[in-house]
């Protein structure tokens, strides 16, 4: 509904969406230029169908491509290491093909090249504290995975893992990527797991963006999409195999990741993605399975904090308009749709057969340390302040 509240958009991408149109990424990518920088993931993307047709098409627009991996998380070091060696190389456009983690390199990378400094001089909360003012390469993203949404938004997650670690975002509206361009069809070969956890990703994204206190007109109904969109595909895409059924849910699928990475970049996101950014730096847990685990949890310790604190809270009819909706119930009362989305959640949980946070080596004595390294920007839009105590109750449900 329109009612006159204020908002703002910020920069999109031009957007290219449908399967096969990776075929079109030579092409959008060379329109910048003829000397490419390509930032892939380790193995999948070189090791799929997709790969020979697309470098084939470069070699036919003329480009020169440079390539590079990113066999993990992305760290400073990794992104100044690629900026060093690529500075001085004349490289027009920055292309990235792959899940998030190449994809905030590449974006990173794109920003930093023109000026060659360290991303360490702007990345937020640990770096110099030097504001960054572009400007950057042009920047195409192709996600071959549907979670993160990072084609959509200004900023790069890096980090680095272990006791002192941190995940912090370098963030700009001129590192929004020019281009992206989204294939469904480079998820078929996507592992079961590695889809069920994006998945919870780009659905966790869709609904913290609805209830953060950053909502807006404009994002709400793109975000309500997002989660029909997976109602309906998720677990066909996931489930399903090679059937037109699966097909068509992979599409749903990408297009509710996009949804979601519109959405969190003009909004901000909550509690889930408060808590992953320190559990994604001190233990090596991927962010989708952080968000498929925790979001259950914290959508119960909201509503009850809600419900004691803030009654008159939008959130909470967020809430049990979206237990409605993925129960298919839109004529349940508010409070039994509400328990409906936990416990739906909960459900999907068990069904996807996502790991518990102890299975990657954290103990209940590391919960202090979790709370006290959540209170970053996602949290700030949670729809209501979680006391150390609330907060510490949703990780421990999840040990």
């Amino acid at each position: 509904m329109i009612d006159g509240t204020p908002f703002t958009v910020a920069r999109l991408p031009r957007i290219v969406f449908g399967e096969g149109r990776i075929s079109e990424l030579p092409a959008e990518a060379t329109a910048f230029g003829p000397n490419v920088l390509l930032v892939t993931g380790a193995s999948a993307f070189r090791e799929s169908p997709a790969y020979r047709p697309v470098m084939d098409g470069f070699a036919d627009a003329g480009a020169t491509v440079e390539t590079v991996r990113v066999d993990d998380e992305p760290t400073p070091d990794l992104v100044d290491d690629i900026v060093g060696r690529y500075h001085n190389a004349g490289i027009d456009v920055v292309v990235a093909v792959g899940g998030g983690s190449p994809l905030d390199a590449g974006k990173a990378v794109a920003g930093l090249l023109p000026t060659g400094r360290s991303v360490m001089d702007h990345l937020e909360g640990v770096g110099q504290g030097i504001p960054y003012e572009g400007p950057s390469l042009p920047f195409v993203a192709c996600p071959t995975t549907a979670g993160t949404g990072s084609e959509a938004t200004r900023n790069a997650v890096l980090g680095r893992r272990g006791a002192e670690g941190f995940k912090k975002s370098f963030r700009h509206e001129c590192l929004v990527p020019r281009v992206a361009v989204i294939d469904p069809a480079l998820l078929e070969t996507v592992p079961r797991r590695v889809m069920a956890a994006d998945g919870m990703d780009a659905f966790t994204q869709c609904l913290e963006s609805l209830t953060s206190t950053g909502s807006t007109p404009f994002t709400a109904p793109l975000a309500w999409a997002g989660l029909e969109a997976i109602r309906d595909g998720f677990f066909t895409a996931i489930e399903d195999g090679q059937n037109e059924a699966a097909r068509v849910g992979r599409a749903r699928l990408h297009y509710a990741a996009l949804a979601s990475g519109i959405s969190l970049a003009q909004t901000g996101l909550g509690a889930v993605h408060g808590l992953a950014s320190p559990l994604g730096a001190f233990y090596p847990v991927p962010h989708g399975v952080v968000c498929g685990t925790l979001v259950a949890e914290a959508v119960d310790v909201n509503l009850s904090a809600l419900e004691a604190r803030a009654p008159e809270s939008p959130a909470l009819d967020v809430y049990a308009r979206a237990g409605a909706l993925l129960t298919g119930r839109p004529d349940t009362d508010h409070a039994t749709a509400r328990r409906a989305l936990v416990d739906t959640l909960r459900d999907w949980a068990e069904r996807l057969d996502l790991p518990r946070l102890s299975d990657y080596g954290m103990e209940e004595s590391a919960i202090p340390q979790i709370v006290a390294n959540s209170r970053g920007s996602s949290m700030k839009t949670n729809p209501v302040t979680l006391t150390d105590d609330e907060l510490a109750e949703i990780v421990r449900r999840r040990l």
